[in-house]
């Protein structure tokens, strides 16, 4: 990659379209100010200093369009390492695609999805891992999911992918050096002896790296949660109180609740897909005896089950059937309505009961402990930023691990060591494919097509 690499000026729309104060209509390549400035009427856009924002108005002929504010933004100080320039208009669909289209007339290329985003890697200013991870800024759900990609954003995951791949590159130097300027006739015992240690010590950092995946991966996808239990016992409530507005429809009436219900919540920093199911029952109504099969599906394909019990009552046949369906499961077995007298058998249920009132907002901060302690043993918060959340990257660390597998396996059986230097290059090339230094074409392009459009 270098910083000189030529690209027609392209043009996006970078907010979302729709009403609002402000959106912003951005421009980047070496034609960008001088495309910006023949629709500009105000101060000489070719002339202003870089990293400025200027008054004006867009016109064409002797249309006026908007009234604006232009940042104009030198190479290569800038997100693309480009010339950039951003129109700040009034926020509406009609003139926002009416100012794009104008820059379009005018030289302008229409970007494709990430293409901003694929010139900053391009021209070197970003890798793949950190290109990644503005999309993965852009979705997450909850500030510890954006916290994460935040540090990957500044090349901490890539900071650590590349030592590991230089260290590799050393050892790698080192045998070529044994073997080719032998001092002992004993090298090859030594230099397998050297590899093995260091094949070990690359497998324990990658294998460190792989642990912090399933945390990763719940702080960017969330948790998919189901809430179960019989028709009435509170689940509807339960669901309007952790995603503290009333979604879900709550009556004394049973079956209210015919299908499944999703919606997001934000608990303790970690995203709960929350699905509220039909209450599980035998039921002669067709419309919910879909709802209930639905629900059932959904309790086999959970993350997490949080099963609500009616501690005001004693336990049903349906309660026992339930509490035996999801003991395989991360289950966290509620006991709802407590402001209630409480007549259930405790001794028929798992000791790490939860009581709750989601009537009256009683102890849901337990719950949120009891997930964390679950799927976090108890430190949500990451020490450090290298944690793999991208599915891609958990991949791609899997194989260069098999590869160091391998390599220790061939070393143990006594092969030869220009036979287990293969595998410790590909183990090389497979982390390459991380930060796109090895990275084939195809995949960049694959990559970023994924990417919205304006970034």
């Amino acid at each position: 990659m270098t910083l000189t690499q030529e690209f027609d000026t392209i043009a996006a729309i970078s907010t979302p379209l729709g009403e609002g104060a402000i959106s912003i209509v951005r421009l980047s390549g070496t034609e960008a100010v001088k495309i910006a400035t023949s629709v500009f009427k105000g101060k000489d856009l070719t002339q202003v200093n870089s990293h400025t924002i200027n008054y004006g108005h867009i016109v064409e002929k002797e249309t006026l369009i908007d009234e604006v504010m232009v940042s104009v933004m030198r190479a290569p100080k800038t997100f693309t390492r480009e010339d950039i320039v951003e129109i700040n208009t009034h926020g509406g669909i009609a003139v926002t695609q009416e100012i794009l289209q104008v820059l379009l007339r005018n030289g302008a290329r229409l970007a494709e999805p990430g293409e901003f985003t694929k010139r900053a890697f391009l021209n070197g200013r970003i890798d793949l891992a950190q290109a990644e991870s503005v999309m993965d800024l852009i979705r997450a759900k909850t500030d510890k999911a954006a916290n994460i990609a935040i540090k990957q954003l500044d090349g901490s995951l890539s900071t650590l992918i590349n030592n590991i791949r230089q260290e590799i590159l050393e050892s790698l130097a080192q045998v070529e050096v044994n073997i080719d300027y032998p001092e002992y006739d004993d090298v090859e015992t030594m230099t397998s002896q050297m590899l093995l240690e260091k094949t070990a010590h690359f497998q324990n950092l990658l294998e460190n790296l792989l642990s912090t995946a399933k945390r990763g991966k719940i702080l960017r996808e969330g948790l998919k949660t189901a809430i179960i239990g019989r028709p009435n016992v509170g689940k509807s409530s339960l669901l309007n109180q952790l995603l503290r507005e009333e979604k879900a429809i709550v009556t004394d009436i049973a079956g209210t609740t015919r299908d499944v219900i999703t919606e997001f919540a934000n608990i303790g920093g970690v995203p709960l897909e929350l699905i509220d199911t039909a209450g599980i029952r035998d039921t002669e109504d067709i419309v919910e005896k879909i709802g209930v099969e639905r629900s059932k599906k959904a309790l086999n394909e959970a993350d997490l089950v949080l099963l609500v019990l009616d501690a005001s009552s004693e336990l049903t046949d349906k309660d026992l059937e339930l509490l035996e369906l999801s003991a395989s499961s991360n289950r966290i077995v509620l006991l709802n309505k407590t402001d209630l007298p409480e007549k259930i058998e405790l001794d028929k249920l798992p000791a790490d009961f939860i009581r709750i009132s989601a009537l009256k907002n009683e102890n849901l901060d337990a719950v949120e402990e009891k997930i964390n302690a679950i799927f976090f043993a108890g430190e949500i918060e990451a020490k450090d930023a290298t944690v793999l959340s991208n599915a891609r990257h958990v991949g791609l660390v899997e194989k260069a691990l098999s590869a160091l597998t391998e390599a220790n396996e061939g070393l143990a059986a006594g092969l030869p060591v220009d036979l287990i230097q293969v595998d410790v290059t590909r183990c090389w090339q497979i982390l390459g494919e991380i930060t796109g230094d090895a990275a084939p074409d195809e995949l960049i392009t694959q990559l970023f097509s994924q990417f919205c459009l304006g970034k």
